[in-house]
Protein backbone atom coordinates (compact mmCIF):
# COMPACT_ATOMS: atom_id res chain seq x y z
CA UNK A 1 0.00 0.00 0.00
CA UNK A 2 1.19 3.58 -0.52
CA UNK A 3 1.79 6.05 2.31
CA UNK A 4 -1.44 7.96 1.73
CA UNK A 5 -3.53 4.79 2.03
CA UNK A 6 -1.52 3.72 5.08
CA UNK A 7 -2.13 6.94 7.00
CA UNK A 8 -5.83 6.87 6.10
CA UNK A 9 -6.08 3.38 7.60
CA UNK A 10 -4.12 4.42 10.67
CA UNK A 11 -6.46 7.36 11.25
CA UNK A 12 -9.54 5.16 10.83
CA UNK A 13 -8.07 2.59 13.23
CA UNK A 14 -7.38 5.19 15.93
CA UNK A 15 -3.74 4.15 16.33
CA UNK A 16 -1.67 6.08 18.89
CA UNK A 17 1.58 4.04 19.08
CA UNK A 18 3.65 1.95 16.67
CA UNK A 19 5.75 -1.17 17.36
CA UNK A 20 8.61 -1.81 14.94
CA UNK A 21 9.18 -5.57 15.19
CA UNK A 22 11.90 -8.06 14.25
CA UNK A 23 13.12 -11.40 15.61
CA UNK A 24 16.34 -12.66 17.16
CA UNK A 25 18.02 -15.88 16.05
CA UNK A 26 15.85 -18.05 18.33
CA UNK A 27 12.58 -16.54 17.04
CA UNK A 28 11.79 -14.25 19.96
CA UNK A 29 9.98 -11.12 18.79
CA UNK A 30 11.78 -7.87 19.58
CA UNK A 31 10.14 -4.45 19.38
CA UNK A 32 11.09 -0.80 19.24
CA UNK A 33 8.04 1.29 20.22
CA UNK A 34 7.37 4.93 19.32
CA UNK A 35 4.48 7.43 19.22
CA UNK A 36 2.52 7.62 15.97
CA UNK A 37 3.92 11.09 15.32
CA UNK A 38 7.33 9.54 14.56
CA UNK A 39 5.98 7.16 11.89
CA UNK A 40 6.47 9.49 8.91
CA UNK A 41 10.10 9.94 9.91
CA UNK A 42 10.51 6.18 10.41
CA UNK A 43 9.10 5.44 6.96
CA UNK A 44 11.52 7.94 5.42
CA UNK A 45 14.70 7.35 7.44
CA UNK A 46 14.19 4.04 9.25
CA UNK A 47 14.67 3.41 12.97
CA UNK A 48 18.06 3.08 14.69
CA UNK A 49 18.51 0.65 17.59
CA UNK A 50 21.26 -0.97 19.64
CA UNK A 51 21.73 -4.56 18.47
CA UNK A 52 24.55 -5.51 20.82
CA UNK A 53 22.31 -7.22 23.37
CA UNK A 54 20.10 -9.11 20.91
CA UNK A 55 20.86 -12.83 20.46
CA UNK A 56 22.72 -13.34 17.20
CA UNK A 57 23.16 -9.66 16.40
CA UNK A 58 26.15 -7.32 16.46
CA UNK A 59 29.11 -7.09 18.82
CA UNK A 60 29.47 -4.13 21.19
CA UNK A 61 31.86 -2.31 18.86
CA UNK A 62 29.39 -2.53 15.94
CA UNK A 63 26.09 -2.27 17.76
CA UNK A 64 24.20 0.37 15.76
CA UNK A 65 21.58 -1.32 13.56
CA UNK A 66 18.94 0.13 11.28
CA UNK A 67 15.30 -0.99 10.89
CA UNK A 68 13.51 -0.44 7.59
CA UNK A 69 9.74 -0.68 7.79
CA UNK A 70 7.77 -3.20 5.72
CA UNK A 71 4.65 -1.10 5.06
CA UNK A 72 2.60 -4.08 3.86
CA UNK A 73 2.95 -5.77 7.27
CA UNK A 74 0.82 -3.12 9.02
CA UNK A 75 -1.66 -4.53 11.52
CA UNK A 76 -3.44 -3.22 14.61
CA UNK A 77 -2.83 -5.13 17.84
CA UNK A 78 -6.48 -5.77 18.74
CA UNK A 79 -5.94 -6.40 22.46
CA UNK A 80 -4.50 -2.93 23.12
CA UNK A 81 -6.87 -0.39 24.77
CA UNK A 82 -8.48 2.27 22.59
CA UNK A 83 -6.74 5.16 24.35
CA UNK A 84 -3.35 3.52 23.69
CA UNK A 85 -4.18 1.68 20.47
CA UNK A 86 -1.04 0.16 18.99
CA UNK A 87 -0.14 -1.04 15.51
CA UNK A 88 2.84 -3.08 14.40
CA UNK A 89 5.13 -3.31 11.39
CA UNK A 90 7.66 -6.03 10.69
CA UNK A 91 11.04 -4.59 9.77
CA UNK A 92 14.13 -5.60 7.85
CA UNK A 93 17.50 -4.98 9.48
CA UNK A 94 20.33 -3.10 7.80
CA UNK A 95 23.86 -2.14 8.78
CA UNK A 96 24.94 1.52 9.19
CA UNK A 97 26.45 1.21 5.70
CA UNK A 98 23.02 0.50 4.22
CA UNK A 99 23.61 -3.22 3.55
CA UNK A 100 21.15 -5.94 4.57
CA UNK A 101 22.34 -7.36 7.91
CA UNK A 102 23.34 -11.00 7.45
CA UNK A 103 22.25 -11.78 11.01
CA UNK A 104 18.61 -10.91 10.28
CA UNK A 105 16.49 -14.12 10.15
CA UNK A 106 13.76 -12.41 8.12
CA UNK A 107 16.35 -11.11 5.70
CA UNK A 108 17.76 -14.61 5.14
CA UNK A 109 14.31 -15.93 4.21
CA UNK A 110 13.79 -12.96 1.86
CA UNK A 111 17.02 -13.94 0.06
CA UNK A 112 15.66 -17.45 -0.43
CA UNK A 113 12.37 -16.10 -1.75
CA UNK A 114 14.32 -13.97 -4.25
CA UNK A 115 16.30 -17.03 -5.42
CA UNK A 116 13.08 -18.96 -5.98
CA UNK A 117 11.52 -15.97 -7.71
CA UNK A 118 14.39 -16.05 -10.21
CA UNK A 119 13.38 -19.65 -11.00
CA UNK A 120 9.77 -18.55 -11.44
CA UNK A 121 8.74 -20.40 -8.27
CA UNK A 122 6.61 -19.42 -5.28
CA UNK A 123 7.16 -21.54 -2.17
CA UNK A 124 3.91 -21.72 -0.19
CA UNK A 125 3.57 -22.93 3.39
CA UNK A 126 0.43 -23.65 5.38
CA UNK A 127 1.36 -24.36 9.03
CA UNK A 128 -0.75 -25.99 11.73
CA UNK A 129 0.57 -24.57 15.02
CA UNK A 130 -0.63 -26.27 18.19
CA UNK A 131 -0.54 -24.78 21.67
CA UNK A 132 -1.76 -25.28 25.23
CA UNK A 133 -3.87 -23.06 27.45
CA UNK A 134 -3.04 -23.44 31.14
CA UNK A 135 -4.47 -22.01 34.32
CA UNK A 136 -2.34 -19.57 36.27
CA UNK A 137 -0.95 -21.31 39.36
CA UNK A 138 1.83 -20.92 41.91
CA UNK A 139 3.62 -24.09 40.85
CA UNK A 140 5.93 -24.77 37.94
CA UNK A 141 3.87 -27.76 36.75
CA UNK A 142 1.13 -26.58 34.34
CA UNK A 143 -2.58 -27.24 34.86
CA UNK A 144 -4.68 -27.57 31.65
CA UNK A 145 -7.47 -25.03 31.24
CA UNK A 146 -10.10 -27.59 30.15
CA UNK A 147 -10.88 -31.29 30.00
CA UNK A 148 -11.81 -31.48 26.31
CA UNK A 149 -10.47 -33.92 23.74
CA UNK A 150 -9.92 -34.01 19.98
CA UNK A 151 -12.55 -31.88 18.18
CA UNK A 152 -14.71 -31.85 21.33
CA UNK A 153 -17.63 -29.42 21.43
CA UNK A 154 -19.67 -28.09 24.33
CA UNK A 155 -22.38 -25.42 24.21
CA UNK A 156 -20.80 -23.78 27.26
CA UNK A 157 -17.13 -24.45 26.54
CA UNK A 158 -14.96 -21.69 27.96
CA UNK A 159 -12.02 -22.87 25.82
CA UNK A 160 -14.17 -22.52 22.68
CA UNK A 161 -15.02 -18.96 23.73
CA UNK A 162 -11.32 -18.12 24.06
CA UNK A 163 -10.64 -19.72 20.66
CA UNK A 164 -13.42 -17.67 19.08
CA UNK A 165 -11.87 -14.48 20.41
CA UNK A 166 -8.48 -15.59 19.15
CA UNK A 167 -9.83 -16.29 15.67
CA UNK A 168 -11.53 -12.91 15.54
CA UNK A 169 -8.32 -11.14 16.60
CA UNK A 170 -6.16 -13.04 14.11
CA UNK A 171 -8.56 -12.37 11.24
CA UNK A 172 -8.39 -8.64 11.91
CA UNK A 173 -4.61 -8.96 11.64
CA UNK A 174 -4.84 -10.54 8.19
CA UNK A 175 -4.22 -14.23 8.91
CA UNK A 176 -7.35 -15.67 7.19
CA UNK A 177 -8.03 -18.38 9.78
CA UNK A 178 -9.48 -21.51 8.18
CA UNK A 179 -10.21 -23.74 11.19
CA UNK A 180 -9.73 -23.73 14.95
CA UNK A 181 -10.38 -26.75 17.16
CA UNK A 182 -9.52 -28.60 20.31
CA UNK A 183 -6.59 -30.97 19.92
CA UNK A 184 -5.97 -34.41 21.44
CA UNK A 185 -4.52 -33.43 24.82
CA UNK A 186 -6.23 -31.64 27.70
CA UNK A 187 -5.94 -27.89 27.22
CA UNK A 188 -4.47 -28.28 23.72
CA UNK A 189 -5.68 -26.34 20.69
CA UNK A 190 -4.87 -25.75 17.05
CA UNK A 191 -5.52 -22.75 14.81
CA UNK A 192 -4.85 -23.16 11.07
CA UNK A 193 -4.64 -20.18 8.74
CA UNK A 194 -4.58 -20.05 4.95
CA UNK A 195 -1.31 -20.85 3.21
CA UNK A 196 0.77 -18.07 1.71
CA UNK A 197 4.30 -17.55 0.48
CA UNK A 198 6.91 -18.49 3.06
CA UNK A 199 7.79 -14.92 4.09
CA UNK A 200 4.21 -13.87 4.78
CA UNK A 201 3.58 -17.19 6.52
CA UNK A 202 6.61 -16.76 8.79
CA UNK A 203 5.33 -13.29 9.73
CA UNK A 204 1.94 -14.84 10.42
CA UNK A 205 3.40 -17.54 12.69
CA UNK A 206 5.03 -14.91 14.90
CA UNK A 207 1.82 -12.85 14.83
CA UNK A 208 -0.23 -15.86 15.89
CA UNK A 209 2.10 -16.73 18.76
CA UNK A 210 2.11 -13.36 20.45
CA UNK A 211 -1.58 -12.78 19.74
CA UNK A 212 -2.54 -16.09 21.36
CA UNK A 213 -0.40 -15.24 24.39
CA UNK A 214 -1.90 -11.74 24.71
CA UNK A 215 -5.55 -12.83 24.39
CA UNK A 216 -5.00 -15.77 26.76
CA UNK A 217 -3.50 -13.42 29.36
CA UNK A 218 -6.63 -11.26 29.19
CA UNK A 219 -8.59 -14.36 30.25
CA UNK A 220 -6.20 -15.10 33.11
CA UNK A 221 -4.60 -17.99 31.18
CA UNK A 222 -1.09 -18.93 30.16
CA UNK A 223 -0.64 -19.87 26.49
CA UNK A 224 2.35 -22.06 25.69
CA UNK A 225 3.86 -23.20 22.38
CA UNK A 226 6.31 -25.44 24.25
CA UNK A 227 6.57 -28.72 22.27
CA UNK A 228 6.04 -31.05 25.28
CA UNK A 229 4.82 -29.22 28.38
CA UNK A 230 3.16 -32.23 30.05
CA UNK A 231 4.59 -35.73 30.34
CA UNK A 232 2.42 -38.61 29.14
CA UNK A 233 0.16 -36.70 26.72
CA UNK A 234 0.55 -35.41 23.17
CA UNK A 235 2.92 -32.54 22.51
CA UNK A 236 2.48 -29.55 20.22
CA UNK A 237 3.76 -29.66 16.67
CA UNK A 238 3.57 -27.33 13.70
CA UNK A 239 2.94 -29.51 10.67
CA UNK A 240 3.84 -27.54 7.54
CA UNK A 241 1.91 -28.10 4.29
CA UNK A 242 4.23 -27.14 1.44
CA UNK A 243 3.88 -26.60 -2.29
CA UNK A 244 5.59 -24.77 -5.14
CA UNK A 245 3.53 -22.72 -7.60
CA UNK A 246 4.61 -20.92 -10.73
CA UNK A 247 3.78 -17.27 -11.29
CA UNK A 248 0.67 -18.21 -13.28
CA UNK A 249 -0.81 -19.96 -10.25
CA UNK A 250 -0.11 -23.53 -11.37
CA UNK A 251 0.83 -26.08 -8.71
CA UNK A 252 4.16 -27.55 -9.82
CA UNK A 253 3.70 -30.52 -7.48
CA UNK A 254 0.80 -31.94 -9.50
CA UNK A 255 1.01 -34.55 -12.25
CA UNK A 256 -2.27 -36.22 -13.22
CA UNK A 257 -0.46 -39.19 -14.84
CA UNK A 258 1.55 -40.19 -11.77
CA UNK A 259 0.36 -42.92 -9.39
CA UNK A 260 0.32 -40.46 -6.49
CA UNK A 261 -0.35 -37.44 -8.73
CA UNK A 262 3.09 -36.06 -7.89
CA UNK A 263 5.43 -34.38 -10.36
CA UNK A 264 9.14 -35.05 -10.80
CA UNK A 265 9.77 -31.74 -9.05
CA UNK A 266 7.65 -32.86 -6.10
CA UNK A 267 9.57 -36.13 -5.79
CA UNK A 268 12.87 -34.24 -5.80
CA UNK A 269 11.46 -31.86 -3.16
CA UNK A 270 10.44 -34.76 -0.91
CA UNK A 271 13.72 -36.63 -1.43
CA UNK A 272 15.73 -33.51 -0.57
CA UNK A 273 13.95 -32.94 2.73
CA UNK A 274 14.24 -36.62 3.66
CA UNK A 275 17.96 -36.76 2.84
CA UNK A 276 18.64 -33.71 5.04
CA UNK A 277 16.08 -34.54 7.74
CA UNK A 278 18.60 -35.22 10.52
CA UNK A 279 20.30 -31.85 10.16
CA UNK A 280 16.99 -30.13 9.47
CA UNK A 281 15.69 -31.29 12.85
CA UNK A 282 18.09 -28.93 14.66
CA UNK A 283 16.39 -25.94 13.00
CA UNK A 284 12.74 -27.04 12.88
CA UNK A 285 12.75 -28.76 16.31
CA UNK A 286 15.34 -26.55 18.02
CA UNK A 287 14.93 -26.97 21.78
CA UNK A 288 15.88 -29.67 24.26
CA UNK A 289 12.16 -30.06 24.91
CA UNK A 290 11.44 -30.70 21.20
CA UNK A 291 12.92 -34.19 21.57
CA UNK A 292 10.50 -35.04 24.38
CA UNK A 293 7.77 -34.64 21.73
CA UNK A 294 9.59 -36.61 19.03
CA UNK A 295 9.08 -40.02 20.64
CA UNK A 296 6.91 -43.03 19.67
CA UNK A 297 3.29 -43.20 20.78
CA UNK A 298 2.08 -39.60 20.51
CA UNK A 299 1.56 -39.12 16.73
CA UNK A 300 4.87 -37.27 16.35
CA UNK A 301 7.12 -38.68 13.59
CA UNK A 302 10.60 -39.95 14.45
CA UNK A 303 11.34 -42.19 11.46
CA UNK A 304 12.54 -40.80 8.13
CA UNK A 305 10.18 -41.71 5.32
CA UNK A 306 7.16 -40.51 3.38
CA UNK A 307 3.66 -41.80 2.70
CA UNK A 308 0.25 -40.82 1.46
CA UNK A 309 -1.90 -42.41 4.13
CA UNK A 310 0.54 -42.93 6.99
CA UNK A 311 0.61 -40.30 9.73
CA UNK A 312 3.66 -41.90 11.34
CA UNK A 313 5.78 -40.85 8.34
CA UNK A 314 7.95 -37.75 8.38
CA UNK A 315 6.36 -36.41 5.18
CA UNK A 316 2.74 -37.13 4.33
CA UNK A 317 0.95 -36.45 1.05
CA UNK A 318 -2.62 -35.49 2.07
CA UNK A 319 -5.56 -36.57 -0.03
CA UNK A 320 -6.80 -33.91 -2.42
CA UNK A 321 -10.20 -33.25 -3.97
CA UNK A 322 -10.37 -34.40 -7.60
CA UNK A 323 -10.27 -31.35 -9.85
CA UNK A 324 -8.58 -29.30 -7.13
CA UNK A 325 -4.97 -29.92 -8.12
CA UNK A 326 -3.86 -26.69 -6.41
CA UNK A 327 -4.31 -28.52 -3.10
CA UNK A 328 -1.56 -31.05 -3.88
CA UNK A 329 1.07 -30.60 -1.18
CA UNK A 330 3.69 -32.26 1.02
CA UNK A 331 3.10 -32.11 4.78
CA UNK A 332 6.31 -31.98 6.82
CA UNK A 333 5.32 -33.27 10.25
CA UNK A 334 8.30 -32.82 12.56
CA UNK A 335 8.60 -29.00 12.89
CA UNK A 336 7.29 -27.56 16.14
CA UNK A 337 6.21 -24.03 17.11
CA UNK A 338 9.31 -23.35 19.21
CA UNK A 339 11.24 -22.89 15.97
CA UNK A 340 12.14 -19.56 14.39
CA UNK A 341 9.90 -19.74 11.28
CA UNK A 342 12.28 -17.62 9.18
CA UNK A 343 15.16 -20.03 9.80
CA UNK A 344 12.96 -23.14 9.64
CA UNK A 345 11.48 -22.23 6.25
CA UNK A 346 14.90 -21.23 4.90
CA UNK A 347 16.36 -24.61 5.89
CA UNK A 348 13.33 -26.47 4.53
CA UNK A 349 13.70 -24.66 1.18
CA UNK A 350 17.43 -25.39 0.99
CA UNK A 351 16.94 -29.11 1.63
CA UNK A 352 14.13 -29.32 -0.93
CA UNK A 353 15.98 -27.36 -3.62
CA UNK A 354 19.03 -29.59 -3.16
CA UNK A 355 16.85 -32.62 -3.87
CA UNK A 356 15.28 -31.00 -6.93
CA UNK A 357 18.57 -29.80 -8.42
CA UNK A 358 20.27 -33.19 -7.88
CA UNK A 359 17.28 -35.08 -9.28
CA UNK A 360 16.98 -37.17 -6.13
CA UNK A 361 14.30 -39.85 -5.87
CA UNK A 362 12.67 -40.69 -2.54
CA UNK A 363 12.48 -44.29 -1.29
CA UNK A 364 9.26 -46.26 -1.66
CA UNK A 365 6.35 -44.74 0.28
CA UNK A 366 5.52 -46.27 3.66
CA UNK A 367 1.82 -46.67 2.97
CA UNK A 368 -0.30 -49.05 5.04
CA UNK A 369 2.37 -49.72 7.64
CA UNK A 370 2.67 -48.29 11.13
CA UNK A 371 6.40 -47.67 11.45
CA UNK A 372 6.09 -47.68 15.25
CA UNK A 373 5.02 -51.35 15.09
CA UNK A 374 8.15 -52.40 13.20
CA UNK A 375 11.06 -53.91 15.10
CA UNK A 376 14.51 -52.33 14.90
CA UNK A 377 15.62 -55.15 12.59
CA UNK A 378 12.60 -54.61 10.30
CA UNK A 379 13.34 -50.89 10.09
CA UNK A 380 16.97 -51.60 9.22
CA UNK A 381 15.88 -54.06 6.52
CA UNK A 382 13.58 -51.43 5.02
CA UNK A 383 16.29 -48.76 5.26
CA UNK A 384 14.22 -46.58 7.62
CA UNK A 385 16.43 -44.26 9.65
CA UNK A 386 15.52 -42.22 12.73
CA UNK A 387 15.68 -38.56 13.59
CA UNK A 388 18.22 -37.49 16.22
CA UNK A 389 17.16 -38.37 19.75
CA UNK A 390 18.27 -35.13 21.35
CA UNK A 391 19.14 -31.53 20.56
CA UNK A 392 22.83 -32.42 20.99
CA UNK A 393 22.61 -35.16 18.36
CA UNK A 394 20.73 -32.80 16.04
CA UNK A 395 23.43 -30.13 16.39
CA UNK A 396 26.09 -32.68 15.44
CA UNK A 397 24.08 -33.55 12.32
CA UNK A 398 23.64 -29.87 11.49
CA UNK A 399 27.36 -29.18 11.76
CA UNK A 400 28.03 -32.04 9.31
CA UNK A 401 25.47 -30.96 6.68
CA UNK A 402 26.71 -28.02 4.56
CA UNK A 403 23.41 -27.61 2.70
CA UNK A 404 21.31 -27.00 5.82
CA UNK A 405 24.15 -25.29 7.66
CA UNK A 406 24.72 -22.79 4.84
CA UNK A 407 20.98 -22.22 4.32
CA UNK A 408 20.88 -19.64 7.12
CA UNK A 409 24.26 -18.06 6.43
CA UNK A 410 27.51 -18.16 8.39
CA UNK A 411 26.63 -15.40 10.87
CA UNK A 412 23.24 -16.80 11.83
CA UNK A 413 24.56 -20.35 11.93
CA UNK A 414 27.30 -19.34 14.36
CA UNK A 415 24.84 -17.46 16.57
CA UNK A 416 22.26 -20.26 16.41
CA UNK A 417 24.80 -22.97 17.19
CA UNK A 418 26.25 -20.97 20.07
CA UNK A 419 22.79 -20.36 21.59
CA UNK A 420 21.77 -24.01 21.24
CA UNK A 421 25.05 -25.40 22.60
CA UNK A 422 24.55 -23.19 25.65
CA UNK A 423 20.94 -24.39 25.98
CA UNK A 424 22.09 -28.02 25.83
CA UNK A 425 24.83 -27.48 28.38
CA UNK A 426 22.43 -25.76 30.80
CA UNK A 427 19.99 -28.64 30.36
CA UNK A 428 22.73 -31.26 30.74
CA UNK A 429 23.88 -30.02 34.15
CA UNK A 430 20.41 -29.21 35.53
CA UNK A 431 18.96 -31.57 38.16
CA UNK A 432 15.37 -32.49 37.26
CA UNK A 433 12.37 -33.57 39.33
CA UNK A 434 12.66 -37.04 37.77
CA UNK A 435 16.21 -37.45 39.08
CA UNK A 436 15.22 -36.35 42.58
CA UNK A 437 12.28 -38.78 42.62
CA UNK A 438 14.37 -41.70 41.38
CA UNK A 439 17.76 -41.19 42.98
CA UNK A 440 17.48 -39.08 46.12
CA UNK A 441 16.81 -41.98 48.45
CA UNK A 442 17.86 -44.97 46.34
CA UNK A 443 21.35 -43.86 45.45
Amino acid sequence: MDKKELFERIKADGVKFVSYQFSDVTGKVKSVDAPLERLAEALEDGVWFDGSSVEGFARIQESDMHLRVDVDSYAVLPWTPDDHKRARFFCDIYTPEGEPFDGDPRGVLKKWMKKLDEKGWIYNVGPEPEFFLFLHNDHIHPVPHDVGGYFDFSSNDSAAQVRAELVEALNTMGLEVEVAHHEVALGQHEIDFRFADALKTADNVLTLKYTVKAIAAQHGLVASFMPKPVFGINGSGMHCHQSIFDKSGNNLFFDAKDEFHLSKLAYGFIAGQLSHAKALSAVVAPTVNSYKRLVPGYEAPIYIGWAQTNRSALIRIPRYTIGKDKSMRAELRFPDPSSNPYLAFSAMIAAAVDGIEKGLTPPKPLNNVNIYDLSREERITRGIESLPGSLKEALVELAADPIVKDSIGAKLYAAFYRAKEEEWENYRIHVTDWEIENYLQSA
